[in-house]
């Protein structure tokens, strides 16, 4: 894999620890070790970022913005030994006297398989997240980068964020056992507003110099009150992708060529035309399959259009979850009224320019 482009920012507050003996147990004298990462909002060229996908199609590439609702993780020693696990999210816990008696497959699988990895030991393994469930703005994957993060620093692994990237991405891929996305990791470790190049050569995380405020003082970001099904979407496109259905082969190239298109109208501030982007986008995104839009997105979207909206587009794979909708910034308010009434939850974020925080 390549590594971020020279303006790609930093992850935090990361370091380079090697993983000896002597470091961890230093470590694990600490008494705790907490960390989060942001979620973020998919802008353009979803779904491509996953492997193989985006080898088909040159010049292939994401937008995402990383937003201020985080997943936190949360490492404390157990003085009584043994390892126990805790969701908030989810109020589930486990508990076993060793890493290596974890059970991947079993309750809270993701946290198990990470801990198994880190070997974590005499501890407890805390999580929660300020997203709602399936909400498709990548809540497990920046949960997953902060649980790298805090279970890293605790067992001085190496906290080096291309590790933790390759970490995070195949541990998500062995809990939810179909291909991910290469785009959800790199928000969670870096913050701010990029795009993620996709390409035979490697992956590459370009920052994008677009003002954040500018930027979400035109969307507005809702949850439909459904949890999105990004694991059947994805599966199910990939699949035909891969078969040689042409149809989906074309809707891939269309989302490709929006994604450059809006790249552009970000750079130059150009927002009409990061509106029209975002309609087209889409457009293409729902010809990719019938469970993409519902009802519900139907009908939430035609109430932003009649506040003022100029487009909108659901975030992840579709279905339900969060969809964002874009207008100009003095009918910020009316698109968000027009929202609540429709039956959405509104959501409080800004853009978010710091990635994975560790302390």
């Amino acid at each position: 894999m390549s590594g971020e482009s020279k303006r790609s920012g930093r992850a935090g507050v990361l370091n380079h620890q090697p993983h000896d003996t002597s470091r961890r147990r230093l470590y694990n004298r600490r008494v705790r070790t907490s960390s989060s990462a942001p979620t973020r909002i998919d802008l353009a060229g979803g779904t491509i970022d996953i492997w193989p996908l985006y080898l088909f199609h040159d010049g292939a590439s994401t937008l995402n913005a990383a937003i201020s609702l985080r997943a936190h993780a949360e490492v404390a020693s157990r003085p009584s030994g043994g390892v126990e696990l805790r969701s908030l999210d989810t109020d589930r816990t486990v508990h076993a006297p060793r890493w290596a008696d974890l059970d991947g497959a079993g309750d809270l699988s993701l946290l198990a398989l990470l801990a198994r990895h880190y070997q974590m030991e005499n501890a407890t393994l805390t999580t929660r997240g300020e997203s709602p469930a399936g909400a498709g703005i990548a809540g497990s994957s920046a949960l997953t980068i902060a649980v790298c993060g805090a279970l890293a620093r605790w067992t001085a692994s190496s906290s080096d964020p291309e590790h933790i990237l390759q970490v995070a991405m195949n541990v998500e891929c062995q809990t939810i056992r179909v291909p991910t996305g290469v785009q959800d990791y790199r928000p969670a470790l870096y913050g701010g507003v990029a795009a993620i190049e996709l390409g035979v050569a490697g992956i590459t995380r370009v920052v994008l110099d677009v003002d954040p405020r500018e930027l979400e003082r035109r969307i507005v970001l809702a949850y439909t009150g459904a949890p999105r099904r990004s694991g059947t979407n994805n599966w199910e496109i990939i699949k035909r992708h891969i078969d040689g259905d042409r149809h989906i082969f074309d809707c891939f190239e269309r989302i490709r060529d929006t994604a450059v298109a809006m790249r552009t109208a970000l750079q130059r501030g150009d927002w009409d035309e990061v509106g029209r982007q975002i309609g087209i986008e889409w457009e293409n995104r729902k010809g990719l399959a019938p469970g993409v839009t519902t009802p519900t997105i139907d009908d939430l979207m035609a109430r932003a259009k009649a506040a003022g909206a100029m487009a909108g587009k659901v975030c992840g794979a579709g279905g339900g979850g969060c969809l964002i909708c874009y207008g100009p910034a003095g009918s910020r308010s009316a698109i968000a009224d027009a929202l609540a009434k429709g039956g959405a939850r509104l959501l409080d974020y800004h853009i978010e320019t710091e990635g994975l925080q560790i302390g």
